[in-house]
């Protein structure tokens, strides 16, 4: 089948029915074509993380996956959305020991989060781009932006602008022990834009 090499384009709160959902949007690299997928609120928090590069105090999940995987001799190459039924996504982790390859079924969202962790191209099989593909027109794309919440926000009352270094450091430390990694990145990011 035919592969087209994608990436991550965001992650943003979902406007669907389901509560605690959110949007990863997916784009072709050299295309226009938009592959939407609905997903749960802690696979959006797994990917977000390692976007982020927030290390959290004990392993997550897919952390978990990275050292069992490396402990066993395998590596991960590449994670292709394979197909789409009922409106439902699926995909496959390719895995390899150096001598055999496997493909392993898996959830769009947490092939995702895994493949980010080792670092591999994404790709998606022309036939899913073909039928869920969207090509968003230059005013969409800006109503869409405008319209998007993000992924990670403070708690309500707090502007993190009005911190002081020393005391943002405070809070990133709190943060993370308390495994509020949502608010651990917002806090960092108001860090970095600072140095």
């Amino acid at each position: 089948m035919n592969k087209v090499k994608i990436e991550i384009l965001g992650l943003s709160s979902s406007q669907s029915q389901t509560t605690g959902s959110f949007a990863l949007v997916l784009g072709e690299v050299e295309g226009e074509r938009r592959l939407p997928i609905i997903i749960g609120m802690f696979e959006a928090q797994a990917i977000a993380l390692e976007i982020e590069k927030i290390t959290p105090n004990r392993p997550m999940t897919h952390d978990l996956f990275k050292s069992f995987a490396h402990g066993f001799g395998y590596e991960i190459t590449e994670v292709i959305i394979s197909d789409l039924k009922e409106g439902v996504f699926f995909a496959k982790i390719v895995c390899t020991d150096g001598i055999k390859t496997i493909e392993v079924d898996s959830r769009p969202s947490d092939a995702i989060a895994i493949g980010i962790r080792f670092d591999v191209p994404f790709y998606a099989y022309e036939s899913v781009l073909s039928e869920a593909g969207i090509i968003l027109t230059d005013e969409e794309e800006l109503l869409e932006e405008e319209k998007e919440e993000p992924l990670i926000a403070t708690k309500k009352g707090d502007r993190l602008q009005d911190f002081s270094l020393d005391k943002l450091n405070e809070m990133l430390e709190e943060a993370l022990n308390g495994e509020d990694y949502e608010r651990a990145a917002k806090i960092r990011d108001e860090i970095n834009k600072r140095s």
